[in-house]
């Protein structure tokens, strides 16, 4: 201690050595938050190299302005404000990250009240023993000041040096731009997690790129007026399509559970993959569901997102709006803004209780702020449920298989009926991550490994969704739910798909943008068991209209809420797939992809399109460049929060925690007593998790000399 009390003091003697002998400090607190307090989800050495260096530059660059400043006292008062003020700022993160597993943005700073709320008195509570290590720094240096050891440097530092450490810190930070870059291509403009962004660039750099993104939001918020949303919603009153009187209703009172497909694409379904002369079923069980005469499916159902790809499938799902031209709605406004998602419409007109399940970090996507202005009562991530090893999960979760099996210790203690969200993963790019008794779905057999494993972990998020069925099957809940099943996006990208082709029985060396075009199907499945008066729909309609076609199967009118969707089983469906790039759509006549106009019929190009067909296509792309329009005002503009006659009331955010839930949940089984719905209570207080079974691949079908490709990661 006394080597390192005397190297300190030698080190400091200096103006130059000061800042650099508070930026080493800096650089030791800010790892040891980032190893003790945050969960970076470091997955590989690369992503560690990241958080150990990103301290550095922008740490260097600040407490560097200093060096600019002649007087001494000016000097050494400005050098420690600095150093303060990003001390304040990791210490404020590190008690913030205990409670809400996030990182302070500037808008949670704008909305305190809100943020207070959620800390409440037990604010208290998250401090820790290891507390002292972020101001011990600062006891040392009052003893040193009061003992007199600390000498100050009367001499101004040289104008040129100080700005050789401003260039050299700008290096440094574009550097590490650079390699963050590399490790997660698009981090700032599609913003896919807080945590992400800490991990790579650290918390300075994530404060300033919150205040731009809530600078930017707050601009154009600003300047939105109520009028515009009377626009929207004579827009919306236009193009609303009434429900079908045969089917309003069918599935009115039940519990209702999204199955959300990850990455899963429509010609999965039926299809059968053949390997050194044998075929294999990839989906056997969706299969079942697809033709089921309890459920109503759509085979020209597409996908609408960009950017923010599974945050804006869930968009347009519980929203009936679009995502964002550029980046993820989720991330930019979501957070903030007032919506009228499905949550919170059931909440209101027949009491539901809601709760997302997911085997990823809740900060991912934003979601632990999103879906509490969507209104979902509880979020269930990774957190309550497994601890991720290489054997259960992937760098995006748990695996399915677990991700279901610990949901369930939490769905048999909600309220119904209830309101439910199953985020899948593990079909997911790369899609080699099963391993271990789960391996044995053969490979394809193409040039593109990407594409060789997509049938295999799409094999086995089937048998876990089988699994879940079975459950509700065995504890009741199945004949008073409905079940919705829906594919978030494409899986196989257009860059991969003409290797693909062969597999779908297609010539490589003709394949075209419409071909592009309709593999942008995903599946739309809505299961009503008992209802018998299913089938496989043709009609044309996307993710955006999930939601009115969602509300008028429960019996709820869609018609006082915005939602630019049509309800998929009305007869006045215009059948009008917009696709979230304006020149690109779908219908049952003409599709427009990437420039390229063709029959939709039959696929062919049109190269030179007559008078009648000018005309109608323009029309076409007339209607689509209104929806999005209208969407992207609402959204950015946050239109909703002026509306007055839908019914809903405005939701709380700070009666939202999601800390704690399955403690709250049994509190209102024990307070409601024998009015208790949940179906633990009905269960007469007992546990069902032992009816959920889940045997492995080699258990149903035994080892296979084909197997998948392991992989953790």
């Amino acid at each position: 201690m006394k080597k390192i009390a005397k190297f300190l003091l030698s080190a400091v003697k200096t103006r130059l050595g000061f800042i650099l002998t508070l930026l080493m400090i800096y650089w030791l607190k800010t790892i040891w938050a980032y190893y003790a307090d945050f969960s970076l989800d470091i997955g590989n050495a690369y992503q560690a190299l990241l958080s150990i260096m990103n301290p550095i530059p922008l740490g260097l660059l600040l407490m560097g302005l200093s060096l600019y400043i002649k007087n001494t006292k000016a000097f050494y008062t400005v050098s420690l404000l600095i150093y303060t003020l990003l001390n304040i700022l990791l210490i404020a993160n590190a008690i913030y990250f205990r409670e809400f597993s996030d990182f302070i943005t500037v808008s949670a700073v704008f909305a305190s009240s809100k943020t207070s709320a959620g800390l409440g008195d037990a604010a208290i509570n998250l401090l820790r023993p290891w507390d002292v290590i972020y101001i011990i720094d600062y006891l040392v240096l009052i003893f040193l000041l009061i003992t007199k050891r600390f000498s100050f440097d009367q001499r101004p530092f040289n104008k040129r040096a100080s700005f050789a450490v401003s260039a050299l810190s700008g290096l440094l930070f574009s550097l590490n731009l650079f390699l963050a870059e590399i490790d997660r291509p698009e981090l700032l403009t599609r913003g896919f997690s807080n945590v992400y962004i800490v991990r790579a660039i650290g918390l300075p750099a994530f404060s300033a790129y919150s205040a731009n993104q809530t600078y930017q939001a707050q601009k154009v918020r600003s300047e939105a007026t109520a009028d515009e949303l009377k626009t929207v919603k004579a827009y919306v009153k236009k193009h609303y399509a009434a429900p079908n009187a045969e089917y309003y209703g069918a599935g009115k009172g039940k519990n209702v559970i999204i199955l959300h497909l990850e990455s899963f694409q429509q010609f999965l379904l039926d299809y059968k993959l053949k390997v050194d002369g044998k075929e294999y079923e990839v989906t056997p069980f969706l299969n079942s569901i697809y033709h089921s005469q309890d459920t109503f499916a759509f085979s020209n159902f597409f996908h609408q997102v960009k950017a923010g790809k599974t945050s804006d499938a869930e968009t347009l799902l519980e929203t009936s709006l679009f995502g964002l031209d550029q980046g993820s709605f989720f991330v930019q406004y979501g957070g903030d803004n007032t919506q009228q998602a499905a949550p919170h419409i059931l909440s209101e007109t027949n009491q539901y209780t809601s709760a997302v399940f997911h085997g990823n970090t809740g900060t991912f996507w934003n979601r632990n702020n999103v879906y509490k202005q969507l209104g979902y009562n509880y979020f269930f991530d990774q957190s309550y449920m497994s601890k991720s090893t290489k054997d259960n999960s992937f760098q995006y979760g748990l695996n399915d298989k677990i991700m279901f099996a610990d949901s369930i210790k939490y769905l048999e203690h909600m309220q119904q009926p209830f309101y439910t969200k199953f985020i899948t993963v593990s079909n997911h790019y790369p899609y080699q991550s099963l391993s271990g008794d789960e391996t044995g779905f053969p490979l394809a057999q193409t040039k593109d490994e990407t594409i060789n494993g997509y049938f295999a972990t799409a094999n086995y998020l089937d048998a876990a969704i089988k699994d879940f069925f079975d459950y509700l099957k065995a504890t009741g809940l199945y004949d008073n739910s409905i079940i919705v099943m829906y594919g978030d996006h494409y899986g196989i990208s257009n860059s991969r798909n003409t290797d693909l082709a062969e597999l779908l029985g297609k010539d490589p060396q003709t394949w075209t943008d419409y071909d592009n075009a309709m593999l942008q199907r995903v599946p739309y499945m809505i299961h009503v068991p008992g209802n018998g008066k299913g089938f496989i729909s043709s009609t044309y309609g996307g993710e955006v209209d999930a939601l009115p076609t969602l509300l008028h199967i429960l019996g709820i009118d869609s018609s006082k809420y915005v939602e630019l969707g049509q309800d998929l089983l009305s007869p006045q469906n215009s059948q009008t797939v917009a696709f979230r790039t304006e020149d690109n759509y779908v219908t049952p006549t003409y599709t427009s992809y990437n420039d390229h106009l063709y029959d939709t019929k039959t696929g062919t190009e049109i190269t030179n399109p007559d008078a009648t067909t000018t005309e109608k296509v323009k029309a076409i792309q007339t209607a689509v460049k209104e929806q999005l329009k209208m969407s992207d005002e609402v959204q950015t503009g946050d239109l909703l929060r002026f509306d007055e006659s839908s019914g809903l009331k405005p939701i709380d955010t700070s009666q939202f925690s999601y800390a704690n839930s399955l403690d709250a949940m049994k509190k209102i089984e024990k307070d409601l007593g024998d009015k208790s719905t949940s179906l633990y209570s009905k269960n007469g207080n007992q546990s069902t998790q032992d009816l959920y079974k889940s045997p492995s691949y080699k258990e149903l079908y035994g080892s296979s000399s084909t197997t998948t490709k392991s992989s953790s990661k």
